[in-house]
């Protein structure tokens, strides 16, 4: 009896639905003002939790992994209290897995997609129940209707943040979801912490102060390094000085031990002398 040969498994044709698809990148506007700053990291420290937030770009959020129409890839995605492992093995946010959309996401303007941002993903992205979407155009308005915007989900509907302007092309609305106030300052990004009174520090920012600190310490321990020198030198001088101190006395006493030995021998030496004068007395005068 022969048996048919077991054919090889040929490739899963769900392997494609396992993993959200590559996002195609459109325009690199996030390179300028995300990624050249190094918000991503900066963002991802300040919120602290690395395992459980997110701070991601240009990862795709829907549904499920299977999802292919209706997917938003946001320059910038921030989510609490989520696997993050699972996000990057999944090349994107998977609503249904996590149990809720992404906590903060932001849109930075380019000519390309500025229609899209406003109109088309700030409609998906209520319908996701993203709770805050916020968008930033560098160009103060010539691609977005305006500079800094942001929408805050209330009941289900988006309704606008305040921004409010704290000075000249200075442009602030507050984030409840980050406790940050998103900044538009003269065409740049920031964010401001009110907590600390200060804003996020740049990556480049970061890594100068790291040398700064660095060097400082180095300049620290050179001059301990020299203050210890001198110490040994001044210590080295001390015990000389103390030795030259000990031989100086233990000659003062041989000294003075000398000039008493001359002492007693010069009386002794007296005494005979009187001695024999008043013998001599004695042997003139019978």
């Amino acid at each position: 009896m022969t048996t048919k040969p077991v054919p090889a498994p040929s490739p899963s044709p769900s392997l494609p639905e396992t993993r959200f698809p590559d996002t195609p990148k459109e325009d690199m506007q996030n390179l300028r003002h995300l990624n050249s700053p190094g918000y991503i990291p900066v963002l991802d420290v300040h919120l602290a939790a690395p395992e459980t937030t997110a701070v991601l770009s240009e990862y795709p959020i829907g549904r499920n992994v299977r999802q292919r129409r209706g997917l938003l890839s946001p320059d910038l995605l921030i989510a609490f209290d989520v696997e993050l492992s699972t996000i990057i093995d999944d090349n994107g946010y998977a609503i249904d897995y996590h149990g809720k959309a992404p906590d903060f996401v932001l849109e930075i303007a380019s000519r390309g997609t500025a229609r899209r941002d406003e109109i088309d993903k700030r409609q998906g992205y209520e319908d996701y129940g993203v709770p805050e979407y916020w968008r930033f155009d560098n160009t103060g308005g010539q691609f977005y209707s305006v500079n800094l915007a942001g929408d805050r989900l209330v009941n289900g509907r988006y309704e606008p943040i305040p921004v409010q302007e704290v000075g000249h092309a200075r442009y602030w609305g507050y984030s409840a979801v980050l406790g940050l106030y998103v900044c538009w300052e003269y065409g740049h990004l920031r964010w401001y912490d009110p907590a600390t009174g200060r804003y996020l520090p740049t990556g480049r920012q970061t890594a100068e102060g790291l040398i700064i600190a660095e060097t400082g310490w180095a300049e620290a321990e050179n001059r301990l390094a020299v203050s210890e020198a001198a110490r040994a030198v001044s210590e080295a001088a001390r015990a000389t000085a103390e030795a030259g101190w000990d031989n100086a006395e233990t000659q003062l006493a041989a000294e003075r031990a000398a000039h008493s030995d001359t002492a007693t021998q010069l009386a002794a030496e007296r005494a005979a002398r009187r001695a024999l004068e008043a013998q001599i007395q004695r042997l003139q005068n019978p």
